[in-house]
Parts: C-alpha cells; sequence; structure tokens
C-alpha cells in the first residue's frame, strides 16, 4: 500500500469511481432516448430497467426528473463540443476552421452519434415554446452554437454580414438532420455540404468583388 493511502482511502475512490461510470453511463442511454423521444421520455424507472440498476441508485445520482432531464443536457453538450467544435478550433482562424465546423456538424448528425440526429434539434423542439430551467438551459445552448459559428464566419476575411450568413449555413444543416431523420434521406447531407460549399464560394466571390471596387 502507498504511504499515507489506506485501504479505505482506496476503497472509496473505487466507489467513486464506479459511481461516475454509472452516471456517464445512464446520462448517455438518456441522451440516446430523448434525441428520438424528447426529453419528456426520461423517467427513473426506465433508465433503470433498461440499464439493469436499481431505482434507488438512479435517483440517488439526479434526486428529481428535472436534474435528470439537466443533466442529460449538460452531457449532449459535452460529446457536442468534443465531436463538433474542439478539432474545428484546432485550426487557425479563417475558412479552414469554418469549413471544419459545419462539417464536424453534419457528421455529428449523419453518423448517428444519437440515434435521432442532432440531439439539441430534437429537444429544441420539443422546449422551444415552454418555461423552466430545462427549457432556458436549451435555449443557452442553442445561443451559443449561433455564437460560435457567427464568430468563427466573421474570422473569415471579406465576410460583410456574419449575422446573415451564419443563419443561411445553420439552416442548411438543420435542414439536412430534417429530412435525414423525418424522410429517412441520407443524401440530404450531400446536398447540404452542396450548400455549404456553394453559398461559402458566393460569399468569397463577393468579398473579392468588393475588394475590388475599393481599390
Amino acid at each position: 500500500m502507498v504511504k499515507g493511502v489506506s485501504v479505505d482511502d482506496v476503497k472509496v475512490d473505487g466507489r467513486v469511481e464506479r459511481g461516475e461510470q454509472t452516471r456517464r453511463q445512464i446520462l448517455r442511454r438518456a441522451a440516446e432516448i430523448a434525441s428520438v423521444e424528447g426529453l419528456e421520455g426520461l423517467s427513473i424507472g426506465r433508465l433503470a430497467a433498461e440499464l439493469e440498476i436499481s431505482k434507488s441508485g438512479v435517483f440517488a445520482h439526479f434526486g428529481s426528473k428535472e436534474e435528470l432531464q439537466l443533466s442529460t443536457v449538460r452531457a449532449a453538450a459535452k460529446i457536442f463540443v468534443t465531436l463538433v467544435l474542439e478539432p474545428a478550433q484546432a485550426l487557425p482562424p479563417g475558412l479552414a476552421r469554418l469549413e471544419r465546423l459545419l462539417d464536424g456538424w453534419l457528421a455529428y448528425s449523419e453518423n448517428r452519434t444519437f440515434p435521432g440526429g442532432c440531439f439539441f434539434y430534437a429537444v429544441q423542439a420539443e422546449f422551444d415554446a415552454r418555461h423552466g430551467r430545462v427549457r432556458d438551459a436549451i435555449a443557452d445552448y442553442g445561443r451559443r452554437w449561433n455564437e460560435v459559428v457567427r464568430d468563427t464566419v466573421a474570422e473569415v476575411s471579406g465576410v460583410d454580414d456574419p449575422e446573415q450568413l451564419t443563419f443561411e449555413l445553420i439552416a442548411f444543416l438543420e435542414m439536412a438532420n430534417a429530412q435525414s431523420v423525418l424522410h429517412d434521406d441520407p443524401a440530404a447531407y450531400r446536398r447540404a455540404r452542396v450548400a455549404v460549399r456553394n453559398r461559402l464560394a458566393e460569399a468569397a466571390q463577393a468579398a473579392g468583388a468588393g475588394a475590388s471596387a475599393r481599390r
């Protein structure tokens, strides 16, 4: 035994790690369910049965359905950041970063990171007209995503209206997700990539024309 570390300390650390693993397992399954059935489709009893965990064990992690929903939103956001934001932010500011960000989102949806496509697209539709902590958390993550895209667009040289371009690019992504999920149309992602590429080329052309006119 390591000096200064008791057997009881090791036992406690082991229990904590097992508890964290169980929590991650619960939240991963909760996010998968919510992407298809919505956050209202979650219940402590259902998760306990599916994961073969006691109800009291699941309840001990969250304490209420609302806290389970909030924790699920945060867990889905963490996955989104890892898969979509971090790879793009590893690139220097500019067009390549923007392209990586947009393609990362399409891949996240197309590869069915969550079985219902984009987790946030699904739960935004469920909570957009409601009030409360869950709705506020979902709206906050939506605002953050829009801000990330807008800021990334603004870093591309010559873009005159980042807000408008951001609106159009996100619309392409969300339409691909919706068409794929609702109509089982995998070609929607190819069309979205073409639309993104064409719109970025158009923006670059407009920026070049504007620069020429100012000279």
